[in-house]
């Protein structure tokens, strides 16, 4: 993929340090007795540099109810870059990351994991900087191709990119528009899918990821409660 060239000179740096981050990522299935999965979401104003991140954990055993939440808040000063919004959003993810009182097996990202231009998407870093499992589950497409799954739910379809499986077109609802499902860091896509499938149980977003941006938004509207 030839890289779009941007004047600002922080770019090169982060593409460094991107490729960096990807060569610690290590792919492998996620495990099977996984029970505290949290959903990772950040919200911010219209062109504004001030970031609100936060992370809600979930008891799989007690049917996705809320184990533990942190937001966090943040002024950001790294530029929108295409491909780059990693280096925009996760330090603030971290530092709600720092105010869980209960740490997850696996953390789900409303972002891209594998399934993204340079294989290093928000979800992949996401999960390596934490030193967790973590899956990329988006509402939208950033790369590759696919043919659209049947209708039912858990049906999917490959998604392709430069002749790589990449993740998954996954409809977690009947006859309701797929979502994006990836590999992050330890995790492969067989298990993401079984993950955001088991996290899905009525709505197309996963409960995890749903909470998660409502936690965000809250907080950005000044009405959030840490928990």
């Amino acid at each position: 993929m030839r890289e779009p060239r941007y004047e600002n000179p922080i770019y090169a740096e982060a593409l460094l340090e991107q490729r960096r981050l990807k060569s610690l990522m290590v792919p492998k299935p996620l495990p099977e007795d996984l029970r505290f999965v949290a959903g990772a979401d950040v919200s911010c104003g219209r062109f504004g540099s001030t970031l609100w991140g936060a992370i809600v954990v979930c008891d799989l055993k007690e049917k996705l109810r809320p184990a533990a939440s942190s937001v966090a808040r943040m002024e950001v000063s790294f530029p929108y870059l295409p491909g780059l919004l990693a280096f925009r959003e996760i330090p603030v993810l971290k530092k709600a990351w720092e105010g869980l009182k209960l740490k997850p097996d696996v953390i789900l990202c409303d972002a891209h994991g594998i399934a993204h231009p340079r294989g290093f998407g928000e979800a992949a870093h996401l999960g390596v900087v934490l030193g967790v499992s973590s899956v990329g589950c988006a509402k939208s497409l950033l790369c590759g191709s696919f043919e659209m799954p049947s209708m039912e739910r858990g049906s999917w379809s490959n998604l392709v990119f430069e002749g790589r499986l990449v993740g998954a077109a996954l409809r977690t609802r009947s006859r309701v528009a797929p979502v994006f499902v990836s590999a992050g860091h330890f995790s492969d896509l067989p298990s993401a899918i079984a993950l955001v499938m088991a996290c899905s149980p009525r709505l197309r977003i996963p409960e995890p990821i749903r909470q998660a941006h409502a936690l965000c938004n809250a907080a950005r509207r000044g009405e959030a409660r840490e928990g």
